[in-house]
């Protein structure tokens, strides 16, 4: 007899909806996340306080209701997965003492969410540049500014967010600035009918504070010695390509273009995968979000990136489908008719997003010859370019010849833009660690005990 009815890997709003509705259903559940509190990065919060967004009270109160119905195992990294004949192993680091230990259980839901797809540009390892996605998990994690006087720059609507919490924590924000058009959703006006009030919102609290926000525009090359002290900001033009540019003086930046949905565990298992209207590798799930193994579930980011709200709603659907799969064989369609609708409007308009804000191929122009792609290894620009001259034709062949992608990260900052270089698009990830462990945890993996 295995040891859980289900495992689910991920504590945001995809993971707690489905572990909760799973558990409702009389389930044996236990939630594995890596973060000290649930909430992922969408709620993300310190210590003592409470998520806060679109959506928190619902989420809080579905985490009081989850903490008296299954098991939390939070500072845990799942860091591979191994389908049994009858049961999936979950290989799990516990906290700081890196203690392994497995887990076994009769269905695996993937919930893991997704991190952000940065475009390398010159200057872009100096101290001071990170993510949009970084600069906001210091700012809701931690409560701390990445900086004084920030620039926020990228495509797509994450960036209001990230600069009206920066704005409100008293960081002078010197820009934001959009490398797309005006219009974004303008072409898909009754989908975005329903997410107006939250960007005028965001809009008012820029114009509140004063900040510039710009499209067309992008941040082009960070410049400074010891850390970043100002940054080339270009006027482009639709594909991208630089038209005009100044200089705008700012401690920190603040960089986005989209997500990477992580899909190492699903991977790992051999469940088949698609592309998303972006490009990027994502789950193949049918209206119940099972994937193409049997007894292994996904939701939320790992699926398409598509926001907390359809995260919440895939997971919930896991859920009652993995409750329905576990007492009357895999079939069928459990889920309310309601609920699947909802879902087609907003995966409609997670599709419109991602075609409002697409990347363009002219930010390759932006690079110099001594512009590092890949940052763990310090591998830059001209020698995948020498390795595309002595024959590499995919982003793995580069690999193999110039080596990106074999750092400490793995690919994960580095894989997007190595793949546009290629010409290719970029493909699933074969990692078989899907979080970094130590040595030290690999030599004790031998006394690994069930939990």
């Amino acid at each position: 007899m295995t040891g859980y009815d289900l495992v689910v890997v991920g504590g945001g709003p995809a993971g707690v909806a489905g572990a909760l509705s799973a558990a409702q259903a009389g389930l044996r559940v236990a939630l594995v996340d890596a973060g000290p509190r649930l909430g992922g990065q969408y709620f993300r919060h310190r210590a003592g306080s409470l998520p806060s967004g679109r959506g928190a009270d619902r989420f809080v109160r579905q985490c009081r209701a989850l903490r008296t119905r299954a098991e939390l195992l939070l500072d845990h990294k799942v860091w591979a997965v191994e389908q049994g004949e009858d049961s999936v192993t979950v290989h799990v680091m516990a906290g700081q003492e890196e203690r392994p230990f497995t887990l076994a259980c009769r269905s695996l839901l993937i919930a893991t969410g997704a991190h952000d797809r940065p475009l390398p540009f010159p200057g872009w390892d100096l101290p001071g540049v990170l993510t949009a996605g970084g600069a906001q998990a210091l700012l809701k994690g931690e409560g701390v500014p990445a900086g004084r006087r920030v620039v926020v720059s990228g495509t797509g609507p994450f960036l209001l967010p990230v600069a009206a919490g920066l704005a409100k924590a008293g960081v002078s924000v010197a820009g934001v600035f959009e490398a797309n058009g005006p219009l974004g959703l303008a072409r898909h006006p009754l989908l975005a009918a329903g997410k107006a009030g939250e960007a005028l919102g965001y809009g008012a609290a820029l114009a509140g504070h004063r900040v510039p926000y710009r499209t067309r525009h992008a941040v082009v090359a960070a410049h400074g010695s010891s850390r970043v002290t100002h940054v080339t900001v270009a006027r482009l033009d639709a594909e991208w390509r630089v038209l005009s540019s100044r200089t705008v003086e700012c401690d920190a930046v603040a960089v986005g273009y989209g997500f990477v949905p992580q899909i190492d565990l699903a991977v790992q298992l051999g469940c088949a995968t698609t592309h998303s209207a972006d490009g990027s590798p994502v789950v193949d799930v049918d209206e119940g979000q099972r994937t193409s193994v049997a007894s292994v579930y996904a939701a939320g980011e790992p699926t398409g990136v598509g926001g907390a709200e359809l995260a919440e709603l895939e997971g919930r659907t896991a859920g009652l489908t993995i409750a329905h799969d576990l007492a009357s064989g895999e079939g069928g369609d459990p889920v309310p008719g309601v609920l699947r609708r909802r879902g087609e409007r907003l995966r409609a308009f997670a599709r419109a997003l991602q075609e409002a804000y697409p990347v363009q191929p002219g930010w390759q122009d932006w690079l110099h010859d001594d512009t590092l792609v890949c940052r763990c290894e310090e591998v830059p620009v001209s020698r995948i370019r020498e390795a595309m001259d002595l024959g590499a034709t995919d982003a793995r062949s580069i690999k193999l010849l110039a080596r990106p992608g074999m750092g400490w990260c793995q690919g994960r900052i580095c894989g997007y833009a190595v793949s546009c270089l290629a010409g290719e698009r970029p493909q699933a990830p074969r990692r078989p660690i899907a979080q970094p462990i130590t040595l030290g945890c690999l030599e004790r993996i031998e006394d690994e005990q069930p939990h």
